[in-house]
């Protein structure tokens, strides 16, 4: 495609950032600027001279400015084919002049969704002229160039420079790209709003909105390439983090992250107190509740201390200076909180190589929302697991009830469970686990994982009692057979949480029984794969 010499513009943007320096740079270089209401109202007002577009079609606004730009003369400048004498002819008969860049972006209808607004606001913050504007200039790229956003200003006024005030074929290209991406995002928030708003959570056609964050330096192995994408969705959490400190986050470190982050938010402060997860490869190598947070902290750490070397530090709390120095003598590749205070970011800030991310608040674990999952000439969709077990949700089915130590124990673990990849087995005592087991293929192995973890850290730390003695144990789904609890029992647990379901539940409640342990039904199961 030829370069484009740009004579005439219009700009039409909801976000105004940079748009005056822009046009200033178009209309020194002899360019008309055709505009709409607020935005002529602000070129003006910095004493550019432009013509509004009313005056341009001869069409005044009607309908509250609906209806402004939805005329033959804006979309037949921008339709038009100087190559093709159809057009020529048509333009010339009824005095259509070309528009050779389109400078639009849309109401922020994601912002007014995210802001809670009402069900009108957000009907008219649903940009129409807009989106009709940018695909037409994308549609006539080879001769239009089409401006999404002000982050593509310095490109359009770097090669105009260049070009003497024209525009490449190869840069109006990725332009158009641009625009497409931008208008079918716009489209994929304003249906799934709606299909939200009917209560249809999986519509027979579903969008997926995201702008890139980052381009990551590779994926989960260098071979592969990746990026960070985020979507409207207002979540707290790595998506959306500060970074105060350290390098580039990876791939790993993202998807570790937000695991640990989505487990230490299942605590909330004001009712569980201080609580702090240890993540390594998106399993839990720690969690553990406190009377304060550096407590926490080593708590969980005391789990598997090996393993937590170069893992992910989640709290549920403003990380305090007592905590930041338990963090520094321990290697981690990142410490993620709702907040950080000056001094234990002075303390950390010795650790280059840490990355400290603040994200303002905690992920609700009982929020809604679908997660998407990529298959093979597809996707899975599913709402998020979102299921939270209480005192009241427990079907005690053994012979000795659970005290109360036990009970918080048990619905302690039975949290962290639902975090963990399946087949999954978590013991506990106190508030702090013992022993994770994780991603097995039969359930008894992790069991035997789970008691051999928490062996070895006693042998460790040369403990004469085993951390297992008085623990409980919690599984995501049903033991199918009583080997697995029985395994548990041999080790010394005393309790036992479960979804239950199985065929052989007697035989596994008979188990409990004969050996005094207290178990209980969730009717819940917490699969994660």
């Amino acid at each position: 495609m030829p370069n484009i010499p740009i004579q005439r513009a219009l700009i039409s943007v909801a976000d105004k950032a940079g748009v005056v320096d822009f046009a200033k740079f178009l209309t020194d270089r002899g360019v008309e600027i055709l505009s709409t209401g607020g935005s002529a109202a602000r070129l003006e007002e910095a004493g550019l001279r432009v013509k509004e577009v009313s005056a341009h079609t001869g069409f005044p606004e009607i309908m509250g400015g609906r209806v402004k730009t939805l005329h033959p003369k804006i979309h037949g400048g921008l339709l038009g084919r100087p190559d093709h004498g159809e057009d020529v002819e048509a333009m010339a008969d009824y005095g259509i002049a070309p528009i050779n860049l389109m400078v639009a972006n849309l109401y922020p209808f994601e912002e007014t969704v995210a802001g809670g607004a009402d069900f009108a606001t957000c009907v008219e913050n649903i940009d129409i002229g807009g989106p009709a504007m940018i695909r037409a200039a994308a549609k006539n790229h080879a001769f239009v160039a089409v401006v999404t956003s002000p982050d593509d200003y310095d490109a359009v006024m770097d090669e105009m420079i260049r070009l003497e005030g024209a525009v490449s074929g190869a840069l109006r290209r990725r332009l158009a790209s641009v625009a497409f991406a931008r208008t079918a995002a716009y489209d994929a928030a304003i249906a799934g709003w709606l299909s939200r708003d009917e209560g249809d959570e999986f519509p027979l056609r579903i969008g997926l909105a995201g702008k890139r964050a980052q381009t990551l330096r590779y994926g989960e192995n260098p071979h592969q390439r990746a990026a960070l994408y985020v979507t409207p969705d207002r979540r707290p959490g790595v998506a959306r983090a500060t970074q105060i400190q350290g390098k580039e986050l990876s791939y790993n470190n993202i998807n570790d992250t937000d695991a640990a982050f989505e487990l230490v938010s299942e605590f909330d402060p004001e009712f569980d107190g201080p609580a702090v997860a240890i993540i390594k490869h998106a399993n839990p190598s720690g969690v553990a509740v406190g009377d304060s947070l550096a407590e926490a902290y080593f708590k969980a750490l005391s789990c598997d201390p090996v393993s937590a070397f170069g893992g992910i530090v989640a709290a549920n709390q403003m990380v305090d200076a007592a905590t930041a120095q338990a963090i520094a003598e321990l290697f981690c590749e990142v410490v993620i909180a709702p907040d950080i205070s000056p001094e234990a970011r002075e303390i950390l800030a010795a650790k280059k190589n840490v990355r400290l991310l603040v994200t303002g608040g905690l992920p609700d674990p009982m929020a809604g929302g679908v997660m998407i999952k990529s298959v093979a000439g597809g996707f899975l969709a599913q709402t998020r697991d979102a299921a939270r077990i209480g005192v009241e949700d427990l079907e005690i089915v053994s012979a000795r009830k659970p005290s109360r130590t036990e009970l918080d124990d048990l619905l302690f673990a039975f949290r962290i469970a639902k975090h963990v990849k399946s087949n999954a087995i978590v013991l506990a005592r106190n508030g702090v686990t013992v022993g994770v087991g994780a991603g097995q293929m039969s359930r008894v192995d992790s069991v035997r994982l789970a008691v051999t973890k928490a062996a070895d850290m006693a042998e460790r730390e040369k403990e004469e009692t085993s951390r297992t003695q008085g623990a409980v144990v919690a599984s995501d789904a049903f033991f199918p057979f009583a080997d697995g609890l029985v395994a548990a029992i041999e080790a010394g647990a005393t309790a036992a949480i479960q979804p239950g379901g199985s065929i052989r539940d007697q035989e596994v409640i008979e188990a409990a029984d004969a050996a005094g342990m207290a178990m209980v039904f969730t009717g819940v199961r917490h699969f994660r794969h």
